[in-house]
């Protein structure tokens, strides 16, 4: 597929109507069409047919976008398979124990000096916590959305595998920087 013609579309799209180049639009849907009769009847009035014109561009868009979209979820979806791997996010916490126990793995990663440390650190620190739930959240939404068994679209798919994908990077930086705290001035 021509990756710059999909571009030149969306680009005349974005376009302020009044100042689209109809004449440009009719070309590009005849490359896309390959109907000389309908571009010849288009170019015979453009301004009558510029609604027209605009339909069928986002039209064929729309089916152009979607083919690439389709390439970028699946690469998102590997990128959360690995964090879910990474971060144990499959495990449910169904019960008031699993809870509880979750939420004492997770305080083994305080440090000793917690309370010492400044307020926004100790805030990244707690933080954390209501990321991972969230994280959870969504890759249970995730597993509902399966392309397995359901015909999802992608563009159902993508912002939250983009939301988890954010969370995930939020969720190590906070931790990062919370490990780290000091510890450049001590060496």
């Amino acid at each position: 597929m021509d990756e710059k013609l999909t571009k030149d579309i969306q680009q005349w799209l974005d376009t302020p109507a009044e100042e689209r180049d109809l004449e440009q639009g009719a070309l590009y849907l005849l490359k896309l069409s390959c109907n000389a009769i309908m571009h010849r009847n288009i170019t015979a009035n453009l301004k009558r047919h510029a609604a027209d014109i605009e339909y069928q561009l986002r039209k064929y868009l729309g089916y152009r976008l979607q083919s690439v979209t389709h390439a970028e979820v699946l690469e998102m979806q590997a990128q959360v398979n690995a964090i879910v791997e990474k971060n144990h996010l499959d495990m449910p916490t169904k019960t008031k124990a699993d809870k509880k126990k979750a939420n004492d793995e997770f305080k083994k990663g305080k440090r000793t000096d917690h309370d010492a440390l400044p307020q926004e650190i100790q805030a990244l620190y707690e933080e954390n916590l209501p990321l991972i739930q969230k994280m959870r959240a969504l890759h249970a939404k995730l597993v509902v959305l399966s392309t397995a068994n359901t015909t999802c679209p992608d563009s159902e798919r993508y912002p939250f595998l983009k939301e988890l994908i954010e969370l995930d990077k939020r969720y190590h930086a906070n931790w990062k920087a919370y490990d780290s705290y000091g510890k450049e001035a001590a060496e």
